[in-house]
């Protein structure tokens, strides 16, 4: 047990210090495999590598390149245009296509920080031209990007589904619950502010011709996620298989479009396999740590201390959220997972918490852990973009800040908000 304390105590430190995440896990490993007497290090190694075998984590590359294809293929344009019209007659202007944006894409590229990217590049700029601050601007772009982890397809729920061993699928169709909650949510806040403000007040009428021209242009983008969502939950093709039918699919609007070029499969192809490589490194270094926890039976310890000092689930849950969030705040949320769903989950259950809410309670929690700092990654992309000075951002992101705890609590306590559509389709 004292082994398994120190090897965690390093991993921890590495993280705190900013070492890849990789590196840290792999460290605290090492450790334990060092110290350890008679263990044979090749099962480091074994584990290391087996941990990024799983099948359903095939969709991840594939999920990743289909997402990449589209914003080549001029997908993103289009859906923004469309955007652009329905939140014409919005209190909010740019600030509700922002969000509406971030929600449609993240059906479509299934990375945030791909998202924020974007979004920092294409929409902060006209934002500010419309007189939004800068400040506002990117806490819109930054906190609407944390949709795309709760909206199918999202790469956390992969990576949560093959650990958990909870359906993909179901988890597909569970995240659209909680991804319409933060897009309404956050529109009616992003709505309230800028008339308080005076942000984008104009309304530019549109004809139906045009509301109709814009949906023609988006429709093929949009189907996607219908004929993924569709596609598994009528048994056409596994999650896994969905990720090969996306990449298909964008390489087939390129073609439709004509904006897709050789170079453009050939870059896409190499941010592939960097943004899979980095998510796989994670996966290894974690999976191996996950089985020292395993080994020493800290999943089952855990489990009896909180039942045996915790009687009701509710309390379970807030603790957890607690836990999560100010985990969420220091440590990458794939790491933090891989890490912890193998030691939480079996405690969710023993309290007979439904697994689908219990994920979307955690991955929305991890969510939350990208926007807040001192490790906040899409607080670090949006605001290396737009240039706007952190501290600033965190003054402003306050009232989001409090939005985010209001839709936690709603997710947590209101189970119909996660497997609400889940038992509807099931």
């Amino acid at each position: 047990m004292e082994v398994v304390v120190i090897a965690a105590l390093i991993m921890l430190v590495l993280l705190f210090l900013k070492v890849p995440v990789f590196a840290s896990v792999l460290a605290g490993a090492v450790t334990y495999f060092s110290l350890m007497p008679g263990l044979p290090t090749r099962i480091f190694a074994q584990r290391v590598i087996s941990g990024t075998e799983s099948i359903p984590l095939l969709a991840v590359p594939f999920f990743v390149c289909a997402g990449v294809f589209m914003n080549y293929s001029g997908v993103t344009r289009r859906v923004m245009s469309f955007c652009e019209v329905c939140m014409s007659k919005v209190p909010g202007g740019l600030a509700q296509v922002n969000i509406l944006l971030s929600t449609l894409m993240g059906g479509l590229s299934g990375s945030n920080l791909a998202d924020a990217a974007m979004q920092s590049k294409m929409l902060v700029p006209e934002m500010e031209k419309k007189g939004f601050s800068k400040e506002f601007s990117s806490v819109v772009t930054a906190v609407s990007a944390m949709i795309t982890p709760l909206i199918p397809p999202g790469i956390a729920m992969i990576i949560y589904g093959s650990i958990a061993n909870v359906s993909i699928g179901k988890l597909f169709i569970a995240g659209i619950g909680p991804g319409v909650l933060l897009c309404v949510s956050m529109m009616i806040l992003a709505g309230i502010i800028s008339k308080k403000r005076g942000y984008s007040s104009e309304v530019i009428k549109v004809t139906p011709k045009e509301f109709f021209k814009a949906l023609k242009d988006a429709f093929l983008p949009l189907c996607l996620p219908i004929i993924i969502i569709g596609g598994i939950r009528f048994g056409v093709f596994t999650p896994t298989e969905a990720g090969a039918v996306a990449i298909v699919y964008s390489l087939f609007l390129g073609f439709i479009y004509k904006e897709m070029k050789l170079k453009d499969i050939i870059t896409g192809l190499k941010e592939t396999v960097i943004t899979t490589a980095t998510i796989m490194l994670i996966v290894g270094a974690a999976s191996a740590f996950a089985w020292v926890l395993t080994k020493e039976r800290i999943p089952q310890q855990v489990t009896e201390m909180i039942i045996s000092n915790i009687s009701n689930k509710y309390i379970f849950l807030m603790i957890i959220n607690i836990l999560l969030l100010f985990i969420g705040m220091f440590i990458e949320g794939n790491a933090a997972m891989i890490v912890l769903v193998p030691l939480l989950v079996p405690v969710a259950r023993a309290y007979g918490i439904d697994d689908i809410q219990f994920a979307m309670t955690f991955i929305f929690n991890m969510a939350i852990g990208c926007v807040t700092p001192p490790m906040g990654t899409l607080i670090f992309v949006t605001c290396g973009i737009t240039k706007c000075k952190i501290k600033d951002f965190i003054i402003e992101a306050i009232p989001f800040y409090l939005l985010l705890l209001g839709c936690l609590l709603l997710l947590t306590f209101v189970p119909i908000f996660s497997v609400g559509i889940v038992n509807l389709l099931y």
